[in-house]
């Protein structure tokens, strides 16, 4: 059932990535994107990833929407046909890359495996060191905000860079028209 489940998110996905390549109206594709996002956030969520599928929810599906919504309206909306070559070559660049990143993947161990490095080495720390290092009881908790905290810290460092470069494009094309 599980896998029935994340078969047909996926196939939700792609047909996302797809539509949102395909329209030529870019405020729909902008909302075909917020749905992609959306569905990533179901299929992290449904991976056990919830701090992954939290921030996707909230950044790509909430905020990058915005911006971007935000971005169209300074813009025009309508596509021109002037990049199909640029298509191609980022079609053939995008299967390039997902052929590498699915034979890079044959070197990790299997979804759970006791034997993984994590399983070995990170999780028996966490869970053996948590209240000892971090004053908190709850692992989960630890992890995301005291072990991971630099990580956090850069992901919001990224997501504000984003949006001090967004602001600042946008004022550009508005300074130009006047």
């Amino acid at each position: 059932m599980i896998l029935a489940f994340d078969l047909i998110l996926l196939l939700f996905v792609v047909i996302c990535a797809i539509a949102a390549l395909s329209v030529k109206d870019l405020l729909s594709a902008v909302i075909i994107l917020g749905a992609y996002s959306f569905f990533m956030c179901l299929l992290w969520a449904e991976m056990g990833a919830v701090d992954v599928a939290f921030t996707e929810a909230s950044v790509s599906a909430g905020i990058g929407t915005v911006l971007f919504i935000a971005a169209v309206s300074k813009t025009k909306r309508r596509s021109s046909d002037s990049t199909k070559g640029l298509r191609i070559l980022t079609l053939f660049t995008v299967i390039i890359t997902g052929v590498i990143l699915i034979y890079g993947t044959n070197d990790m161990h299997d979804w759970a495996d006791p034997q993984s490095p994590a399983s070995i080495h990170v999780s028996p720390r966490y869970i053996e060191k948590t209240i000892e290092e971090t004053a908190t009881p709850n692992v989960v908790t630890s992890v995301l905000a005291d072990y991971r905290g630099y990580d956090t810290l850069g992901e919001t460092t990224v997501i504000f860079t984003a949006g001090v470069a967004c602001i600042l494009i946008l004022r550009i094309r508005r300074r130009q028209r006047k």
